[in-house]
């Protein structure tokens, strides 16, 4: 088949877009860490870029895409370990005119960012050499069987939820209800914060978080659209959803803090967005834009609410990885049974209200349990090793201290030279306030 030059340059575009996600959730999680373990936030989403890829190259894309024989209803082979071949293959065998090549770099950069949001619940407590291996042991144990059970199909043979006729577009069990679940298990694991919730654990850096943010929904028009494989039709409709929802989701969020806690906040407005982003994934190839907009209304206001549950419950998720992504992930997979409508897409399929009955939305919630119930019990085991053989958290005394200077010899911020430059000079005396300068301080004039 030849090669649709316009549909491989969108999908190299959309590739480069999806992992810009990345660096884009590092400074969103990084800003709201606080001061003194930022640094190691951002450490924890980079180095998931630097394991990620290379296993995905070595046997993450066989596993995921491959035929695993009599178990493929479940998991790939190793018919494509290391890509061999597909560097010379012209195209995919799915009539796309994509070369494999480049599908299996968009696919890689899925894989990343699913890895790195599990990392915002454990901030400031988890040992950064356990999460290089644990980020190695969960992308083969649960992303790439995971991946394959919805998205593995060769025409005759399909993944089995897949085979079901479940709806994931881009993601929403794959990436965002499987990352959610699996930080809530690794939360459970590691325990609380030192201080939690006594303590409070603002945001250091709030235009971090809205440059994060900003980074996220950019990179995820290429997490969204490119997912139709082609610049088309399909990734029009994904295209335009997704600036839809977002838009809904994020005004329904500082509404809900508006009337909850009587102000709207930036952190509250990146969130939504957030929250928007994840909702629509699954579903923004199935549903028009006025269906977008109700999805992303409700996900919004449902996740607002989603992320105070851990001080009810007393789970320290401490950047709403569960209460974003998993409760997120759950409200999009799930409103596919609802408001999906074949008019939109014909590769999906009628939910309740296009006159499809609940056929479609059982579908969609087996899928969702069956993420939850496998992703947080291989989860869980996997952190549980990893703490009986290495040990998981760092020490109190370090977390004490912060984790940017005792795990990286590093700190975001010189304090110590601003301790310094103002305790120098015995004599030195405190400035005067000055009626009508700004700050209230005393310039003057040198030289």
């Amino acid at each position: 088949m030849k090669i649709d030059s316009g549909g491989t340059a969108w999908m190299l575009t959309s590739t480069a877009l999806v992992l810009l996600m990345t660096p884009g959730l590092a400074f969103f999680y990084g800003g709201m860490s606080r001061a003194k373990s930022v640094l190691n936030m951002m450490m924890m989403s980079f180095v998931s870029i630097s394991v990620v890829g290379m296993a995905w190259v070595v046997y993450g894309y066989s596993l995921t895409f491959g035929d695993g024989g009599g178990l493929s209803s479940f998991i790939g082979g190793f018919g494509d370990w290391g890509l061999v071949g597909l560097e010379t293959a012209a195209t995919a065998d799915d009539g796309t005119g994509i070369p494999q090549l480049v599908f299996a770099a968009f696919q890689a950069t899925f894989a990343i960012i699913t890895v790195a949001l599990i990392s915002g619940a454990v901030a400031d407590r988890a040992k950064f050499g356990a999460w290089v291996v644990f980020t190695l042991v969960w992308v083969t144990l649960v992303y790439f069987p995971i991946a394959h059970w919805v998205w593995w199909s060769d025409g005759e043979k399909a993944g089995w939820l897949f085979d079901l006729g479940a709806l994931d577009f881009a993601g929403g069990t794959v990436v965002h209800i499987n990352a959610g679940v699996a930080a809530l298990a690794l939360v459970l694991v590691l325990g609380r914060r030192r201080g939690w919730p006594k303590e409070p654990m603002r945001p250091h850096n709030l235009p971090f978080v809205l440059l994060g943010a900003g980074l996220l929904w950019f990179g995820w028009f290429g997490f969204n659209a490119g997912s139709a494989l082609g610049a088309g039709a399909t990734a029009a409709v994904a295209f335009v959803n997704t600036l839809a929802a977002t838009c809904a989701a994020a005004f329904a969020w500082i509404i809900v803090e508006k009337l909850r806690d009587g102000s709207s906040t930036t952190l509250g407005i990146a969130s939504g967005i957030v929250a928007g982003l994840v909702a629509v994934t699954p579903a923004c190839a199935f549903v028009t834009p006025l269906g977008a907009i109700a999805l992303g209304l409700v996900a919004g206001a449902v996740c607002a609410f989603a992320v105070s549950l851990k001080y009810k419950l007393g789970y320290d998720d401490s950047l709403d990885v569960v209460g974003v992504h998993m409760v997120g992930g759950i409200v999009g997979a799930l409103l596919i049974g609802i408001l999906a409508t074949t008019a939109v897409n014909d590769a999906g399929a009628d939910g309740l209200l296009a006159g499809g009955g609940f056929a479609l939305l059982g579908k969609q919630a087996v899928a969702v349990l069956a993420t939850l119930a496998y992703s947080f019990t291989v989860t869980y085991v996997i952190a549980k090793v990893i703490d009986l053989v290495m040990g998981f958290r760092i020490s109190e005394d370090d977390e004490a201290a912060g984790i940017d200077s005792t795990a990286h010899a590093e700190t975001a911020y010189d304090f110590g030279t601003i301790r310094a430059g103002i305790g120098s000079g015995a004599t030195a005396a405190a400035p005067a306030p000055v009626s009508g300068v700004p700050g209230g301080t005393k310039v003057e004039a040198k030289g």
